[in-house]
């Protein structure tokens, strides 16, 4: 794989430090919301992503339109973070039955393989679509696709789903793994040319340290980093009463003067999505 190849369709030289900071799960809740706005507009966060199904989806989109300069993309859910915390498909349910528990609503994270094993892809699509339907019908402009808590396994053919509805709508596309990094980019469509960082993978302890090694150690090509900022209010604790720390931690680097003085001194560039969607339109 070239690592100067996404550099360079992005219009950077080779050797550059480029980073994706994408805050996931705008939406979820208000204390996510401000957080994420927030760490938008006073942080190092450059784009975030809209999980339509949920309940503060509303307020988020109110945000949107009132800051059109606010990159962000379409988070899409079908998966549940927690058992207390439910929410449903925007298709009638009727016509996707294979994406519901017993419940009627998404299946939580601990019931992955369930969802996995009997998800018809052909429903997949119709609540996918809906979901970036949704967001185009209230007059919003996307820059990517990416998800929600959801992983793949052994159905590759969810995330070439991904790409082509990507393609479709003139979208960039969210990659994760080397593998599925290396067949975006033979496609000579700019990706990120690493893993991408799932914050909620980091330890707790001495969590800005750790932040701001990753930053001082950033790789040539392009980074990204799905961060998750919230504030770890009451309504949050309640929401996730074990992942409100994760969100808290990062909110709190995030809008750190600290991490902006990181990003200056090491000379690493802040992109987001647009950069990349203007590419793969013109695919």
């Amino acid at each position: 794989m070239n690592k100067s190849q996404t550099n360079r369709q992005l219009g950077y030289p080779a050797d550059a430090r480029l980073l994706l900071i994408n805050a996931d799960d705008f939406g979820m809740c208000h204390a996510i919301n401000v957080a994420i706005f927030r760490a938008l507009t006073e942080g190092v966060v450059r784009s975030t992503t809209l999980m339509m199904p949920c309940p503060w989806a509303l307020h988020a989109i109110h945000l949107l339109k009132e800051h059109p300069d606010l990159a962000f993309g379409v988070h899409l859910a079908v998966i549940c973070d927690t058992v207390d915390y439910k929410f449903g498909p925007l298709t009638p349910k009727e016509k996707v039955p294979s994406l519901l528990d017993e419940t009627g609503y998404f299946y939580s994270f601990e019931r992955m393989a369930e969802f996995l094993a009997q998800a018809q892809l052909a429903e997949l699509e119709t609540e996918f679509r809906a979901q970036i339907e949704a967001v185009l019908a209230a007059q919003l402009k996307p820059t990517h696709l990416d998800w929600h808590c959801l992983r793949f396994g052994s159905r590759t053919e969810i995330f070439d789903l991904m790409i082509g509805l990507a393609k479709e709508y003139g979208l960039a596309l969210r990659v994760v793994g080397q593998q599925s990094i290396e067949q975006v980019q033979r496609q000579h469509l700019p990706t990120n040319d690493y893993d991408f960082l799932d914050s909620f993978r980091l330890d707790l302890v001495d969590k800005s340290g750790q932040y701001g090694q990753l930053l001082r150690e950033l790789p040539a090509g392009l980074s990204e980093w799905a961060v998750h900022p919230g504030l770890g209010n009451a309504e949050l604790q309640v929401i996730q009463p074990s992942g409100w720390q994760v969100r808290q931690t990062d909110f709190d680097f995030l809008v750190s003067q600290e991490a902006q003085n990181i990003v200056k001194e090491q000379g690493i560039i802040l992109v987001d999505y647009r950069q990349l969607q203007a590419v793969w339109r013109s695919a």
